[in-house]
């Protein structure tokens, strides 16, 4: 398997081939970049217009096709140049849950030259406050939810309402993308990280950094498509795919894999306001014959769940993406069954930081390495580093190490902390621990989450992935807490599975069965509430702490 791929990489990435690909200077340095690409975001936008009257984003009863969307993006471009001043290196703040809007003010900023600030949508007055007087915008553009949880309060920025000022902002059909120069590594983003500790950094992304997320994620897809053929299966081809997005649109998931992504390859992106309501999802697979859906966090065992009592068919789901926060390979297979979907599940693995994926696996390999997060994508580069910073060998533990062209820029307003990220050579240390076997990454944790038991690591990941396999645990999450001894000892919060009665010692001999002693939990919480999550999906481990 690993040299049919090899192959088609090299076949696929030749000189002259679709996804050619070539040295160039990149900040400095000489990196592996596409021959063939758009050199802005706004110029992915525009050939997004080929589209034509096919639907790019749904709301309700609202769907603005992919031609009409570029004329709305103009207008109001348009209005962020003449009536705020927004130009280039400008910040635009966006604010709100998934709606259209989102997406319109994202392409209008970056189409400006300005850098869009993505605002978590979750965010308290304090925090988006914060994020205001971090990134200093020349404007906020928010939902009516939001600006009503400031309760009156000056957000000290001028503010357009999404709501109030859409048919004004976006009439203007005779307005054309702006013309003003946009290099490759220019800024067009800051994105805060999840912030799971202390206040968010604001990672900043360049155009070249969002295209080269499209790019390799289109190679990739190139490359299975590819192996396939060689086994003799042809891939069935779709028109365009019907997403249903349910990540926010101020993470990842949301805005490259969603938003981005879609404007590029046509797919059409289904979106919905509100508190994630299960029922409401399989109603929407329904009524929108969605094809493809990424489940963050607890949405796919919720979903699940409702399931059980539903009477929508969801049989046009025939993909299913994991990405955001480890998923246990037992969940992983009651959705595979839950959707009967045979050999379309994927996952890839990159942050914030890395901006493009790092590395993904799906088909066949999925299956046989269930634990892994696949092997390395082209133009990416990857190394496995011990304490002194060197290189370490296949097999080895350590620090995961990623270069590429589209790694973010640096922490906006923070040289301290971009100088602990980015290494020499535009290495970026990913703050997770693991290793190579063989080609295939395997995460064993993030640096911050390693248990130190009697000086062993644990990590943590493993003994989730074991609890999440007991019948009567439908989320478990496994943390260090101090111990006078031992330095730290292993604690496992579970919430029962519904209707479930949870034994924890039962749940310790389970452990033990398959992990070593030190690694089964000592301290046990069995949790009524779901675990604290934020916007990827991931658990915050400093909560239950």
């Amino acid at each position: 398997m690993k040299e049919l791929r090899a192959d088609a990489v090299a076949e696929l990435t030749a000189p002259g081939a679709d996804w050619e690909v070539v040295d160039e200077d990149v900040l400095g340095e000489r990196m592996p970049v596409f021959a063939r690409r758009a050199r802005s975001l706004r110029q992915l936008l525009e050939r997004s217009a080929r589209f034509g009257d096919r639907d790019y984003l749904v709301l309700d009863d609202w769907r603005i096709g992919f031609a009409e969307h570029v004329t709305q993006v103009a207008s109001l471009a348009r209005a962020l140049s003449e009536r705020y001043g927004v130009g280039p290196g400008d910040r635009v703040a966006i604010w709100a849950e998934n709606r259209p809007e989102w997406a319109i003010a994202f392409w209008a900023t970056v189409s400006c030259g300005a850098i869009a600030v993505a605002c978590n949508g979750w965010w308290t007055p304090d925090e988006l406050a914060y994020a205001i007087d971090h990134s200093k915008p020349t404007v906020l553009i928010a939902d009516r939810r939001r600006l009503e949880r400031l309760g009156g309060a000056d957000p000290a920025v001028p503010v357009i309402e999404m709501e109030s000022a859409r048919h004004e902002l976006l009439a203007d059909t005779a307005a054309a993308l702006p013309g003003v120069p946009i290099a490759e590594d220019s800024p067009a983003l800051i994105l805060y990280t999840s912030g799971t500790t202390g206040r968010p950094k604001g990672a900043l992304i360049s155009h070249r950094g969002l295209v080269g997320f499209v790019q390799v994620n289109g190679c990739n897809a190139a490359i299975g498509s590819a192996m396939a053929k060689r086994f003799g299966v042809e891939l069935p081809a779709a028109e365009r795919n019907i997403v249903l997005l349910t990540s926010p649109m101020f993470h990842v998931s949301g805005l490259f894999a969603g938003i981005i992504t879609a404007a590029a390859t046509g797919d059409t992106l289904v979106t919905r306001t509100g508190r994630f309501d299960a029922h409401d999802v399989l109603r929407l697979m329904e009524r929108e014959r969605v094809t493809q859906w990424t489940p963050l966090g607890a949405m796919g065992p919720r979903v699940l769940e409702a399931m059980a009592t539903s009477t929508c068919d969801v049989s046009s789901v025939r993909q299913l993406g994991f990405g955001g926060a480890p998923l246990s390979p037992t969940l992983r297979e009651r959705l595979r069954d839950g959707f009967n979907i045979t050999g379309r599940l994927g996952m890839g693995y990159g942050s914030s930081e890395t901006v493009s994926v790092v590395s993904s696996i799906g088909g066949p390999e999925f299956d046989q390495f269930p634990t892994a997060t696949g092997r390395v994508l082209p133009t990416v580069e990857l190394e496995i580093r011990g304490p002194d910073g060197a290189p370490l060998p296949d097999g080895v533990e350590g620090a995961i190490h990623v270069r590429s062209a589209y790694i973010m820029l640096g922490y906006w307003r923070d040289a301290d902390a971009t100088a602990k990220s980015i290494k020499p050579g535009r290495w970026l240390d990913t703050g997770d621990i693991g290793h190579v076997d063989d080609g295939m990454l395997f995460i064993n944790s993030r640096a911050s989450d390693m248990i130190l038991r009697s000086g062993e690591n644990i990590y943590p990941v493993e003994i989730e992935n074991r609890l999440a396999a007991h019948p009567a645990v439908a989320d478990a999450a496994v943390l260090g807490v101090d111990h006078e001894e031992l330095g730290q000892e292993v604690k496992a919060v579970v919430v029962p599975a519904a209707d479930a009665d949870v034994d924890t010692g039962a749940l310790a001999v389970w452990v033990g069965e398959t992990l070593a002693r030190h690694k089964v939990p000592s301290v046990w919480e069995v949790r009524t509430e779901p675990l604290p999550r934020n916007a990827a999906g991931k658990v915050l481990k400093n909560e239950l702490r």
